[in-house]
């Protein structure tokens, strides 16, 4: 069995799009088989445009003020707030604050993927370092 111990702030962040960076904490990367652990910051105004992920996700705040929309459900959410998001459920969140928005998201997968409604958002199979 291992168990590395992960430097968060040593993974590197990547600009997810305009106005979003993204740091992949824990992957397949560096050793799990069953999780993928991210963190985004999101400028005022952006977020995760409608999506889904084949396996559960939970999406918590940091910092920040946020709408989240599972399903037909928008929640108001803030610091200290989890939204737990059930497989093959459509979602998106967005920053209603007027600082950067923070939020950490664990899925049920070891490599993060995700399909769009957006027709010109690219479906993401993402690691480090990947496009």
């Amino acid at each position: 069995m291992t168990a590395p111990l992960i430097d968060e702030t040593a993974e590197p962040k990547d600009a997810w799009r305009p106005g979003v960076t993204t740091r992949m904490v824990v992957s397949a990367q560096n050793g799990t088989r069953q999780l993928c652990v991210f963190e985004q910051w999101c400028d005022p105004g952006l977020g995760a445009p409608t999506h889904l992920h084949a396996v559960e996700e939970i999406l918590t705040v940091i910092e920040g003020e946020a709408r989240i929309v599972v399903g037909e459900i928008a929640h108001a959410a803030r610091a200290g707030h989890s939204v737990v998001i059930p497989a093959g459920i459509k979602h998106s969140f967005s920053n209603t604050g007027t600082s950067v928005l923070h939020v950490r998201a664990i899925l049920a997968s070891p490599v993060f993927e995700a399909a769009y409604d957006d027709a010109r958002e690219t479906p993401r199979r993402w690691l480090p370092g990947t496009p």
